[in-house]
């Protein structure tokens, strides 16, 4: 079976970014992320409603990662490495099939400059390269269609549309599934 197990948490590096671990210094711009309607339009989570909600989530989410359940870093850029400006990470780890589901989050003032590309590109060779993930797979609303052709350019392919799979807010949503096995990696090592 898989384990999470790092003797600290791993920072990683782009050519532009630093990928590092949430902070309660984060709290802030992760509170305004989660609640900005062009960045959640197509993430269907419930949203917190303080700051200190925020805080909490990172503190359990931070948790979550000591634990080996997940991994999520922070996206900054390298000139200014605590600002956050978005998150990506393995959020639901399937141990036993050795799978995680890959998850992103931009704020709009750096969507469209080839940051999540970046990003992706790291963690992928991250999680098939240090976590020994087998696959990874992405859950995405059939109507983001960035995601869907930024996993494409990655080489994930659809597995699955589920009708009505997901109950959010008072309404049933569809669901598609993306995955990316290790085998399949163009660019490997």
């Amino acid at each position: 079976m898989l384990q999470l197990n790092f003797s600290s948490f791993p920072i990683l590096e782009t050519e532009r970014l630093i990928l590092r671990s949430h902070t309660n210094e984060d709290a802030e711009a992760l509170f305004a992320l989660r609640n900005n309607e062009d960045v959640m339009r197509f993430i269907h989570r419930e949203r917190q409603k303080t700051v200190a909600e925020i805080e909490n989530f990172i503190s359990n989410f931070n948790d979550g990662c000591n634990q080996g359940q997940h991994l999520a870093w922070v996206i900054a850029l390298k000139q200014n490495p605590s600002q956050m400006i978005g998150s990506i990470g393995y959020w639901r780890t399937n141990l036993v099939n050795y799978r995680a589901e890959i998850g992103y989050m931009l704020h709009p003032n750096y969507w469209r400059k080839g940051i999540i590309s970046e990003a992706l590109n790291k963690t992928i060779d991250f999680g098939f390269a240090e976590m020994n993930l087998h696959s990874i797979q992405a859950n995405i609303d059939p109507e983001n269609d960035a995601s869907r052709q930024i996993l494409l350019k990655h080489g994930f392919v659809k597995e699955a549309y589920f009708k009505e799979d997901f109950y959010f807010q008072g309404k049933f949503l569809d669901s598609e599934i993306y995955s990316l096995l290790e085998s399949n990696v163009k660019w490997k090592r």
